[in-house]
């Protein structure tokens, strides 16, 4: 169990602290957003997803006192929640904006302008679900390898292989993309 000094911001959690809250999401909320936009491929579920995350921490933050890397947890919360968005997504098709993945990724690491983000656009679209969940994970969270490998419930080895794979077919699509 993390002790206060290591880090109080748990023990502000468990107990329900509403700045702590606040220093949490100031601390984690646009990263979480970032790699919610870029697994979901939509600015309104990201929105959704980070709520929906931030819900459930609030209704179980007892448990955060349990938690040894608070990142890492999120992320595999965030996980959780985007999945869950995925799911209710599939049972109800919409029509997505093509403006709404462009207009929540500038300012972000994997954002491009204009041809060249539409190119990455394309090419990101193509990978498959497990390497694009990677990418965002290393580049909109800013994770390690050992974090992604906890957030994905695979081995340091499996998230690192996964990236490098990730980049090298990234690399391909942008090599043939029109």
């Amino acid at each position: 169990m993390p002790s206060p000094e290591r880090d109080p911001l748990l023990w502000g959690l468990a107990a329900g602290d509403e700045e702590s809250f606040g220093a949490l999401y100031d601390r984690f909320g646009a990263r979480l957003y970032r790699v919610a936009v870029s697994v979901l491929r939509s600015r309104e579920d990201a929105e959704d997803a980070v709520q929906d995350l931030f819900a459930a921490l609030i209704r179980s933050r007892k448990r955060l006192l349990g938690v040894d890397d608070l990142e890492a947890y999120l992320f595999v919360s965030l996980r959780r929640a985007v999945a869950r968005r995925l799911m209710r997504r599939d049972r109800q098709p919409k029509a997505r904006d093509p403006s709404d993945l462009e207009a929540s990724s500038r300012g972000t690491p994997m954002a491009q302008s204009g041809e060249d983000h539409e190119r990455l656009d394309w090419a990101l679209g193509r990978l498959p679900a497990a390497q694009r969940e990677v990418v965002a994970l290393k580049l909109e969270g800013g994770l390690t390898f050992a974090q992604i490998g906890q957030v994905i419930g695979a081995s340091l080895n499996t998230a690192a292989s996964r990236y490098r794979y990730a980049l090298e077919r990234l690399r391909a699509l942008l090599e043939e993309s029109p």
